[in-house]
């Protein structure tokens, strides 16, 4: 595989000719826009083809399945922020700053560079989400202060070592089929039981996969890396992450101050919450669902913060990333609720669905996912549209339950790769232009979609 091949120099001089990843990255800063803009974008796409295809695309439908989907999304949106900004915290603390550092400290090749950044994000990104977005993006900084490497080449390897992370412990569909009586466990509505998680992220069939894809993409990015003579390194700028810093200056011994920096608040939040875990876990099982991931690293990040004042400091830093977000996710509500509303979701989901096997439905699960989700990319949101048409074929051709509903959760994992709505936080924190990043990110994409439809469909 080519790598970035030497840019023409200005003048009468024939360019030379690109190579396939500079191509694709010249693409994509070329012609894709904003993410916002491209959600707005996305939006009228769906309008169209819902007034075309959908069994109910009539006007008015569209318009009220676009109002109500525009703010039924917030509950679920405020769940998923809350995610990546106690993943932010506990980044941000200093510990975790130290450990990023010395991590980092080494590295001065993009072979060790990918060595290091393809495990690290992976396993933080398994264990959350939100967390490895943030752990990626951070590393990728303190990697490229040392060191000579193209930028855009290391974040959009964090980005890529990050997109297992629906096959991890904060996957909303696995965790939402694993939680008795989540509003999302379409599994139990339809059959009285709950899905473990033993059938789903720690299934064969997910992490022999999950395992595979950091592996090769860590390989194929080392040989990708730009020449010496096109590699773009970082420029730093004031730091996003500055652990000391206060945006209150209270008198050093006043009792506002005495208060702020007292770990006594913190010492009542974790009781509370150890508490409730506890008891909670002691009472009905261990259980692990959305709420209580956030709970439990809101939990992680006081401790590891200490003081109050310095967790609500990582908060407010946090929900500078998270503004694109909150900008991005009413759009991508309203494109929900139309492809809901006018029933063009099962339009897709039944094509799809209507010719698979009881072995092969889980591969077309994925493939109608993998479209589906460039449309509405958040994972429960998606699993809400999906999954009251593929469950029931499952159920009706004695297909594996699991299995299917893994597939549109796998599908997730590559669609991300073009998708833009996720890496937004990325690269706000590291500081770089997305469309050079998906450039790269497009290779991770086509290599994780045979990975992951050989697994669902070779591996038992």
């Amino acid at each position: 595989m080519n790598g970035i091949s030497k840019q023409p120099a200005v003048g009468g001089n024939a360019p030379h000719r690109r190579g396939i990843v500079a191509s694709l990255v010249y693409v994509f800063e070329q012609v894709m826009p904003d993410p916002f803009v491209l959600s707005i974008g996305l939006t009228l796409v769906v309008v169209l083809l819902s007034s075309f295809f959908a069994p109910h695309g009539s006007p008015a439908t569209i318009l009220d399945s676009w109002y109500e989907g525009t703010f039924k999304i917030l509950g679920f949106a405020l769940q998923m922020i809350l995610i990546l900004a106690t993943g932010y915290a506990i980044a941000a603390a200093p510990v975790v700053q130290r450990g990023l550092k010395a991590l980092a400290a080494g590295v001065q090749t993009p072979a060790r560079a990918a060595l290091l950044v393809f495990p690290v994000v992976a396993i933080a990104a398994w264990l959350n989400w939100g967390l490895g977005l943030v752990v990626g993006a951070l590393l990728s900084r303190e990697i490229a202060r040392r060191s000579r490497i193209d930028f855009a080449w290391l974040v959009a390897g964090s980005y890529s070592a990050w997109s297992i992370c629906n096959s991890g412990l904060s996957s909303s569909i696995a965790l939402s089929q694993a939680s008795h009586g989540n509003a999302l466990n379409l599994v139990e509505k339809a059959t009285g039981h709950v899905v473990p998680l033993s059938e789903t992220i720690f299934a064969p069939f997910v992490l022999i996969p999950t395992v595979l894809v950091v592996i090769v993409m860590g390989v194929i990015f080392v040989l990708i890396h730009p020449k010496d003579d096109d590699v773009a390194p970082f420029v730093d700028r004031p730091e996003t992450v500055e652990a000391d810093s206060h945006s209150r200056d209270s008198a050093p011994n006043s009792f506002a101050s005495r208060i702020e920096h007292s770990v006594i608040g913190t010492l009542l939040l974790l009781a509370l919450g150890v508490g409730y875990l506890g008891m909670t876990w002691s009472t009905k099982g261990f259980e692990l669902d959305i709420n209580a991931t956030i709970l439990i690293f809101l939990l992680i990040g006081l401790a590891l913060q200490r003081t109050p004042i310095a967790y609500a400091e990582s908060i407010r830093r946090a929900a500078a990333q998270t503004g694109p977000m909150l900008l991005q996710y009413p759009v991508y509500g309203g494109i929900m609720g139309i492809m809901t509303g006018t029933g063009l979701a099962s339009v897709i989901a039944k094509a799809f669905v209507a010719i698979a096997t009881p072995a092969t439905l889980a591969v077309w699960s994925f493939l109608s996912s993998l479209i589906i989700t460039l449309l509405i990319p958040s994972a429960g949101g998606h699993w809400a549209v999906q999954g009251p048409f593929v469950l029931p074929a499952a159920l009706a051709i004695h297909a594996p339950v699991a299995r299917t509903a893994m597939g549109v959760a796998m599908a997730e994992n590559v669609s991300n790769m073009l998708q833009p709505f996720w890496a937004v936080p990325v690269v706000a924190i590291a500081g770089i232009r997305i469309q050079r990043v998906m450039g790269y990110t497009a290779i991770t994409f086509a290599v994780s979609l045979v990975i992951y439809v050989l697994a669902l469909w070779l591996i038992p």
